[in-house]
């Protein structure tokens, strides 16, 4: 269910008491730098505290004038190629699968990661990179696809799907009924590698004979010309995308093989837009709508659809993976309590509130302050506004940096169970929102439920100064009902956006029951082998009082305004930001116009509150939005102070108030965390087909050891999981393994991971299969010593702790082996 929208920021500081703030600073202003070098410099001299975007490895090289920084290597970003599936008027080359796969070996993923990206990062091919949990279930599905840069077997492939669709060839160059085949490539030129990849990528299809158009822009214009337009008006070809890390390290993703290859989820080509060309794959949509909803019975199936999930999504080629960012963040050297999550890195919630830079002010540098809509249902979209947004809400259950694992912040909980196939009794007056009837109805008898959660919830004030109650939770599980279901034509409680990912949890809700003032039931049929998930997903925690909701599905229900840019574009209207004094302002005349009508929403008209709650409730928010000049009131531990578009800055404080339930310092906690590592491997340098041999591991603070083998074909030939015991784990390698392997270099791959800390160190080497042991003398065997290795593998292996020890070898009378 994972209930209520993605919801809004900022907090305010009405009324507040004499009580210990919950953070270290009073006051956080985030500043754009578009200028990686210059924000360098200020966070050198101190007058930036920390930088909230990458900073490109060339600008790292001097180590002797790095003395007044601290680096922090954030991974769980990428790079991508979306491709145009659409076919229109003109002639398409990618409207068929054949040449879309053919891409990935037109991609030189490992240019991409040394040169472009400075050895920052690793290839990738999937929605899940190396540093990801769920990759270990999928890393010899990968294996299989065997992608390399091999531009002459993508051209095989391009030529053969083309000329069998009627292209044909004239002079070099692709040509459909006597016109050029024209490919326009969008590239980002806001950001130096995917300006680089775009420049790469283009020259590749120009030397395969297309015809190259290269139109360059930032987000806001991706906004317009890709994901704002008809995929069938081919305005674009090709996109070079780029994805910041998740907000929080995830051990179960259920979202993430949706987001990136399923239409319903409505981030692939044509968005849901109901007068767009859109994208369908059933398949994809119904394999990622079972990982979503946890409609599975056991770890393995899922394993297996997430497995099938991400082999159709390779297969299918609309979104195209490059590589696994491993990206340089710095902080100034007397900055204390910065925390390095594994999903979002150093930009995430943690780092703002536990902080301390030696005074009562941070300022953070960004490298862009306003790029989309700050709405919580379809907005904060996009990562600089989620960044703040991030510090800003208190959510009821978050993610443990390091393992990815639920813990409860503002929603406690308890989980009964009778999944994955039995059903436990529902309380018949447990309610249920009825979108017909438009009201609250109890279940009845003989209602059922897979699973019961009870949470306790912990309220405070809103930023606004009113307290956060039931009321604000029934609003929010009323507006995922309402929105999620669809009565047909001209229903207007429906986000194309939205409503089909609402839809997929809405579905699973069987009734809520509110207990007493903090405290309430949830029914949902909806099973998972981990309980806090189930926790998670049933979770009916607020981060945004029912009155501004209320006001915002008015104006968008009266057409004002609409709730996603896909809605927003269809309708010629404007995508809903509360930040913005526009919005903000309609937002106040709704408000107005509640309090003088004595308006009361109908999901909370039959609870009991007297009018002077309503009153109150609106007459807070009305006073906010003609103070702050923004609608933006949530319940965490900063507040939006002010944006101010002219400098280019947006300004939180910290919500000092008596109901604020955590102290500053909380969360120092995940200040430090002790990451596996792989010490040292005892390998043979030269196997003999037929016979056993024995790889000896060792580990610090490792609880399992993943292994995979892959012979010179690139097939996996053997693999494993093997527990870690008193530091050591030995791989045996059986006489039937070894005879199954192809001679010449077989390759090695280890991934050394905790059950606390979910970051796995990574090993790479390889070695020779021969005929027999007296073969081994015609052998010779060049390879590294441990220091060099690392130093070659650089900067990944510092980054992830990782030690990637490469022992390459060669045979006489053997070619060496390439990436081609």
């Amino acid at each position: 269910m994972k209930y209520v929208f993605a919801f809004l920021i900022i907090s305010g500081m009405v009324g507040a008491a004499f009580a210990e703030k919950g953070t270290y600073v009073d006051t956080i202003q985030f500043i754009q730098y578009l200028e990686e070098s210059t924000a360098l410099e200020e966070v050198k001299k101190g007058n930036l505290d920390m930088y909230y975007a990458r900073i490109p490895s060339e600008l790292l090289s001097d180590r002797s004038s790095l003395d007044d920084l601290q680096i922090f290597y954030v991974t769980g970003g990428s790079f991508s190629l979306l491709v145009n599936p659409a076919q229109g008027d003109k002639f398409n080359p990618f409207s068929f699968q054949e040449a879309r796969f053919a891409l990935n070996y037109l991609v030189d993923r490992k240019l991409i990661v040394d040169d472009l990206m400075g050895g920052y990062g690793m290839p990738m091919v999937s929605n899940y990179g190396p540093f990801d949990p769920d990759y270990l279930l999928i890393v010899d599905e990968l294996e299989k696809f065997h992608f390399r840069y091999n531009p002459e077997y993508a051209d095989h492939l391009i030529t053969k799907t083309l000329r069998e669709n009627g292209a044909e060839k004239l002079g070099g160059k692709w040509t459909y009924e006597g016109a050029p085949i024209e490919i326009t490539l969008f590239i980002r030129n806001d950001d130096a590698v995917r300006k680089s990849i775009g420049e790469i990528v283009s020259s590749e299809l120009e030397r395969l004979g297309f015809t190259v158009h290269k139109d360059f822009g930032d987000l806001n214009k991706a906004f317009v010309v890709v994901y704002g337009s008809d995929p069938a008006e081919l305005k674009w070809n090709m996109y070079t995308e780029g994805y910041a890390g998740r907000s929080a390290f995830v051990r179960y993703d259920s979202l993430g093989l949706a987001q990136m290859y399923a239409p319903w989820f409505a981030n692939m080509p044509g968005l849901n837009n109901p007068s767009y060309w859109n994208y369908e794959n059933q398949h994809l949509d119904d394999v990622t709508q079972k990982i979503y909803s946890a409609n599975f019975t056991t770890s393995q199936q899922r394993a297996d659809l997430i497995r099938e999930a991400s082999t159709a999504g390779v297969t299918e080629s609309v979104r195209i993976f490059l590589a696994a960012k491993v990206d340089p963040f710095v902080a100034n050297k007397n900055v204390r309590g910065v925390i390095n999550d594994f999903g979002g890195g150093i930009v995430n919630r943690f780092t703002a509130v536990n902080s301390q830079a030696g005074d009562d002010d941070l300022k953070i540098g960004v490298k862009q302050i306003y790029q989309g809509a700050w709405n919580p249902v379809r907005g904060l979209s996009d990562m600089y506004s989620k960044n703040v947004w991030d510090t800003l809400y208190d959510p009821g259950i978050f993610k443990n940096p390091y393992s990815g694992e639920n813990f409860a912040v503002r929603q406690s909980w308890n989980v009964e169970t009778a999944g994955p196939d039995g059903t436990l009794q529902v309380p018949a007056d447990a309610i249920t929102w009825d979108v017909k009837l438009q009201k609250w109805m109890s279940v009845g008898q003989n209602t059922r439920a897979v699973s019961k959660i009870t949470y306790d919830l912990l309220w405070s004030n809103w930023h606004h100064g009113q307290r956060i109650d039931m009321n604000d939770v029934l609003y929010s599980v009323y507006f995922t009902q309402e929105w999620a279901s669809a009565s047909g034509q001209g229903d207007k409680t429906f986000d194309p956006e939205f409503s089909p990912q609402a839809a997929q949890s809405a579905r699973t809700l069987v009734a809520i029951k509110p207990v007493d003032g903090d405290t309430i039931e949830v029914y949902v049929n909806y099973w998972h082998f981990d309980e806090s998930d189930i926790a998670d997903w049933g979770g009916v925690w607020v981060t945004m009082p029912w009155e501004i909701s209320y006001a915002m599905e008015q104006a968008v229900i009266d057409g004002k305004v609409s709730f996603s840019r896909t809605d927003a574009q269809a309708k010629s209207l404007n995508w809903l930001s509360l930040i913005i004094p526009r919005d903000a302002s309609l937002m106040q005349q709704y408000l107005t116009q509640f309090q003088s009508t004595k308006a009361v929403p109908p999901s909370l008209a039959s609870q009991g509150n007297d009018w002077a709650y309503y009153d109150s409730r609106y007459g807070a928010a009305i006073d906010w939005i003609a103070e702050k000049n923004h609608a933006v009131i949530s319940n965490g531990p900063f507040y939006l102070d002010s944006y101010s578009p002219e400098a280019r800055t947006i300004t939180v404080r910290s919500f000092v108030d008596e109901t604020y339930p955590f102290e500053a310092g909380h969360w120092k906690k995940f200040e430090d965390v002790s990451l596996p590592k792989i010490t040292h491997v005892n390998m043979p340098d030269v196997v003999a087909g037929g016979t056993s041999a024995d790889i000896v591991v060792e580990t610090a603070d490792a609880t399992d050891l993943y292994y995979f083998v892959s012979d010179a074909k690139g097939g996996l030939v053997d693999s494993g999981t093997l527990d870690v015991t008193g530091g050591r784990a030995t791989i045996k390698l059986t006489e039937d393994a070894t005879k199954s392997m192809s001679h010449g270099a077989n390759d090695l791959k280890l991934y050394a991971v905790s059950e606390s800390v979910l970051r796995p160190d990574i090993y790479a080497a390889s070695f020779l299969v021969v005929d027999s042991d007296s073969d081994a003398g015609d052998v010779v065997v060049e390879q590294n010593a441990s220091k060099t290795a690392k130093s070659e593998y650089g900067l990944v292996s510092l980054i992830l702790g990782a030690v990637i020890i490469g022992v390459i070898l060669y045979v006489r009378k053997l070619r060496k082996r390439t990436d081609h």
